[in-house]
């Protein structure tokens, strides 16, 4: 079964609207959950999104969101990782 992939713009928009917190709440949640070495965590910063009023980007399993801040952040891993809480 292929891990779960999280890609998280680092483009200099997405980063400064909330990217840099997210990165941080993930690893914490990872951490908490024992979970890093079931997860593959991308941070792409030379590859924007493209979606930059949208900010931050974060794209789960190929799905993309915008505008996820840290609560959103917390629904959308519970969600990627049922079964681990």
């Amino acid at each position: 079964m292929a891990k779960p992939e999280i890609v998280i713009c680092l483009g200099s928009s997405c980063f400064a609207r909330g990217n840099e917190r997210n990165v941080q709440v993930i690893e914490e949640y990872l951490a908490r959950h024992g979970l890093q070495d079931e997860v593959d965590l991308v941070l792409n910063g030379a590859l924007c999104r493209g979606r930059c009023a949208e900010g931050p980007i974060v794209v789960i399993n190929g799905e993309v969101h915008g505008q996820v801040d840290e609560g959103t952040m917390l629904e959308l891993l519970k969600r990627a990782l049922p079964g681990k809480e």
